[in-house]
């Protein structure tokens, strides 16, 4: 993909691709069955996609993805996110 395509995604939805590409590299070796990495991933997540998550829905998230074993990913905590 040529930097163009991410830069319209970048304008479009005011998301910095950069650091999606940051994170996602950052979770290709992360444990997810530690809920302080999982903590830290979600807090990213926001951080990147600029809203808010407040605390139970945090709670909510980190026990989904710790204690069901859910698969998670950029998209995973997204989607969760939206949702409240």
């Amino acid at each position: 993909m040529d930097n163009k395509f991410f830069q319209n995604i970048e304008k479009k939805t005011g998301v910095n691709m950069k650091e999606v590409f940051e994170l996602a590299n950052s979770l290709q070796n992360a444990n997810f069955q530690d809920e302080k990495t999982v903590r830290n991933v979600i807090r990213r997540v926001s951080q990147i996609a600029k809203k808010k998550v407040d605390k139970e829905t945090e709670d909510k998230i980190v026990n989904s993805i710790v204690s069901n074993g859910k698969k998670l990913d950029f998209n995973t905590i997204a989607n969760m996110i939206n949702k409240k």
